[in-house]
């Protein structure tokens, strides 16, 4: 229901290759580390935004969504479902082009809003795992 087929594909090869990755930071261990690598390789540029502000994959972090001096297409939220509405009306408010909720983060009210804003939406997905399920890696660098 919240990121069908279609819209997963149009975010991750045409709204652009900036994604902001929240929650990222230098620990190896989180899912953000590893998904943010992925995406690299996919060919997309990322955006640490973690409160540390920590290099992270060669690329200069930043403690907010608000702190990036320049255009962030797609806004990858690794942060609580409690958290996550705020992080989308923050995408929303950065002129970003969409939102990608990760496995496990669910905010339906927060999904409407970016809807309602414009901007498209995936929620409950990874695309660490959406990409070869789609058969993009190929397609890709």
């Amino acid at each position: 229901m919240y990121g069908d087929p279609e819209t997963v594909r149009k975010i991750l090869t045409e709204l652009g290759d900036t994604w902001a990755v929240v929650g990222l930071s230098s620990n190896q261990r989180r899912a953000a580390y590893g998904v943010a690598e992925v995406l690299q390789r996919f060919g997309k540029r990322i955006v640490p935004v973690h409160p540390k502000a920590e290099t992270v994959h060669g690329e200069k972090g930043y403690a907010s969504l608000a702190d990036i001096p320049f255009e962030v297409d797609v806004v990858d939220v690794f942060v609580r479902s409690d958290l996550a509405g705020d992080v989308a009306d923050e995408a929303a408010t950065i002129g970003a082009k969409a939102v990608w909720f990760q496995l496990g983060v669910i905010d339906g009210a927060a999904y409407e809003r970016t809807q309602a804003a414009g901007l498209a939406m995936v929620m409950d997905k990874c695309p660490a795992i959406e990409i070869p399920r789609l058969g993009l890696a190929r397609q890709r660098r």
